[in-house]
């Protein structure tokens, strides 16, 4: 469906994108992750034909999307993050209208105009002006559009931003009913959002894909490395020997606070590290009062992935894209 080799994307002596390469089958639900400035936006905006790519190729059902844009967009639906609606116009009338400007037969239109309300859940505002609706409606009519073309493809870029818990909740379980017959490429921030909805996750750090796969095995990835969550009674400073000692930990966060001692420690290589942590502040003679382990989630994958020794910054005048 989507296939992406040697992508890139330069803004003077900034590179926004390097060299992606990947590919997203038929009928699968990727999600695409990254921290500010990643070049997640820029990416999907050369999919969706809005970008032109400094070099590299894309192909949208198999078709050159440089050589033919326009055939290719024919095979997209494209949610951006700020959603360009026209504020004056109704529901309806808007979308009959963007249904004719994507080439929808006129005596379809009528039809995709209506099942794309049912499908993006705004049916009731179908006859509200867009000035007047709330931003989670805003964002379903923007949905509303990305499907009044019915397409095989559904680029969603950042859905869900700026809606309350409530407006996420229905959006994700739009998106989960809309992946059940399309191919879904999202970009989001909501790491739960991901593991709820998504096959596949594509994760950018500073213009290069770190780690392509499931969100299961990105976390079994991890699984070598466990938080241990520690709360003890004693100096901070005796802990802090106590841990010093103890190959393999490493401490995240250590606060003293009324006597008690908190603290994260990140523990690698052994899987014993509980116990040895255990018996290392006993031996001490210090008193652990509480000894957790939390499995590696996606966010810690997140973390680690993109995390890591700030690049020199853009020359000023340089553009830096999401």
């Amino acid at each position: 469906m989507i296939r992406v080799d040697n992508l890139t994307k330069s803004y003077g002596r900034h590179e926004a994108v390097r060299g992606l390469a990947f590919e997203v089958p038929q009928g699968q639900v990727c999600g695409f992750l990254g921290p500010n400035g990643a070049g997640k936006s820029t990416t999907l905006r050369m999919i969706t034909g809005f970008l032109s790519p400094t070099t590299g190729t894309i192909h949208i059902s198999g078709v050159d999307a440089l050589a033919k844009p326009i055939e290719a967009r024919r095979h997209i639906g494209y949610m951006p993050e700020a959603c360009p609606l026209y504020p004056e116009m109704r529901v309806g009338e808007y979308l009959r209208y963007r249904a004719e400007l994507k080439g929808v037969p006129r005596a379809s239109i009528a039809a995709r105009v209506k099942q794309s309300l049912a499908q993006a859940a705004v049916a009731d505002v179908e006859h509200r002006i867009i000035d007047q609706l709330s931003k989670g409606y805003r964002q379903r009519v923007g949905l509303a559009d990305a499907l009044v073309a019915d397409p095989p493809l559904l680029v969603l870029d950042e859905p869900t931003a700026g809606l309350d818990p409530n407006q996420i909740r229905q959006v994700r379980t739009l998106i989960g009913e809309l992946a059940k017959n399309k191919t879904v490429l999202i970009s989001t921030h909501i790491l739960p959002e991901v593991e709820a909805i998504c096959d596949r996750v594509l994760i950018l750090s500073k213009g290069k894909m770190v780690s392509d796969g499931r969100p299961t095995s990105l976390r079994d990835a991890l699984r070598s490395q466990e938080t241990l969550r520690i709360v003890g009674r004693g100096s901070k400073g005796a802990f802090e020997d106590v841990f010093a000692k103890l190959d393999d930990i490493h401490v995240v966060k250590l606060t003293w606070r009324d006597g008690l001692v908190t603290g994260l420690l990140e523990a690698t290589g052994e899987p014993d590290a509980s116990e040895r942590v255990f018996s290392a502040v006993a031996e001490a003679g210090l008193t652990l009062r509480e000894l957790s382990r939390q499995q590696a989630s996606l966010e810690d994958v997140f973390t680690n992935l993109t995390t890591s020794e700030p690049e020199a910054p853009a020359a000023r005048g340089d553009e830096e894209e999401e």
